[in-house]
């Protein structure tokens, strides 16, 4: 019932920058914590950065200062704009949602970003 869409992928060149969307629907997006995820080929996925429902931001290192995530909630969106982008940064990258005090994550179906050098 809950369904997460994710566009705004692409392939850029080092140094450039991306804005990533999730739409969300099917839940009352205001309750959601939600957030991107990051998964380059052979790795594990990793948390790049979630926004709470109250609005508290937790980013990961390997991108502080590059990449800001921001919500909509009237439009019942999240984003990420990601600049000074480096090839380590290609992956794909996920929505991923949460209710808090329930044990699911919603997932979006993920964007392929591709930066190059």
């Amino acid at each position: 019932q809950v369904q997460l869409v994710e566009s705004g992928g692409g392939l850029v060149q080092a140094g450039g920058s991306l804005r990533l969307s999730c739409a969300a629907s099917g839940v009352s997006f205001s309750v959601l914590d939600i957030g991107w995820y990051r998964q380059a080929p052979g790795k594990q996925r990793e948390l790049v950065a979630v926004i709470s429902r109250g609005g508290s931001i937790i980013t990961a290192d390997s991108v502080k200062g590059r990449f800001t995530i921001s919500r909509d909630n009237a439009k019942n969106m999240v984003y990420l704009q990601m600049n000074s982008l480096k090839p380590e940064d290609t992956a794909v990258y996920y929505c991923k949602g949460k209710i808090f005090a329930r044990a699911e994550n919603y997932w979006g179906q993920g964007t392929q970003v591709t930066v190059s050098s």
